[in-house]
């Protein structure tokens, strides 16, 4: 069989029409290239700058700052008050301190005066106790000692008065007794060295003194009370009284 073969036609020369159509279609083509290179907006771009946009700034960015400047405050305010209050800790304990510091030195204090004035006062009675005046057991040491103790207690009279009337009374003697006048009749003896009766020797008693009315100085004392009591003193007792 005979082989198809294809025969190509006569050839022609581009036109000028066909080059003007060519040249068209080339330039679409360039123009689709183009127009799949602007942006989606579907806007050309120009040489023009763009305006700059306005920045936007998350809120959930900015709170996290500020909560993290809020916490950083909060901790320093918890800081300070801590340190606040250790200070102040520490000024209560110092004054504490200081003031059991001052109650121990006023009780230190306290203590030694008294015991300051104890030891004086055993110190006084020490040089009281050997400068203690000592009598004679006799006449004149009894004398002497009842006008002390006069003395002491404002009672007046002298050694002559005192001396005087003893030897009238007793003659000297402290256990002299009188058991015929008429106190010794109304069985109220007469005692002593100035013959004191019971009654009178109780009433005039001088504290500090025995109540023992046969003891010299006791008796004296007494009878010198009762004496400045009726005549003003001992001294202008010339007699009975």
């Amino acid at each position: 069989m005979p082989k198809n073969f294809l025969t190509r036609g006569p050839s022609r020369s581009l036109t000028r029409n066909h080059k003007i159509a060519i040249a068209g279609v080339g330039t679409l083509g360039a123009a689709a290239l183009a127009i799949s290179a602007v942006p989606a907006s579907g806007q050309a771009t120009t040489s023009e700058a763009a305006p700059a946009a306005k920045v936007a700034y998350s809120s959930q960015r900015l709170t996290d700052v500020k909560a993290s400047v809020t916490d950083q405050l909060a901790g320093t305010s918890v800081k300070v008050a801590a340190i606040e209050a250790k200070t102040q800790t520490a000024a209560e304990a110092k004054a504490k301190t200081a003031e059991a510091k001052k109650q121990a030195t006023a009780k230190a204090a306290k203590e030694r005066a008294a015991e300051q004035t104890a030891s004086r006062s055993a110190a006084r009675a020490s040089v009281e106790q050997v400068a203690a005046k000592s009598y004679p057991n006799n006449l004149n040491g009894w004398i002497t000692e009842a006008l002390d103790i006069m003395k002491d207690k404002g009672i007046p009279g002298s050694y002559n008065g005192l001396h005087k009337n003893i030897i009238r009374e007793s003659s000297g003697n402290p256990k002299a007794i009188n058991d015929w006048d008429v106190n010794a009749v109304n069985g109220v003896p007469s005692k002593g060295l100035l013959q004191v009766i019971p009654p009178t020797f109780e009433a005039y008693h001088v504290k500090g003194t025995s109540w023992n009315i046969y003891d010299p100085v006791a008796n004296i004392t007494a009878a010198a009370n009762y004496a400045a009591d009726k005549y003003g003193t001992i001294d202008n007792v010339n007699s009975a009284y």
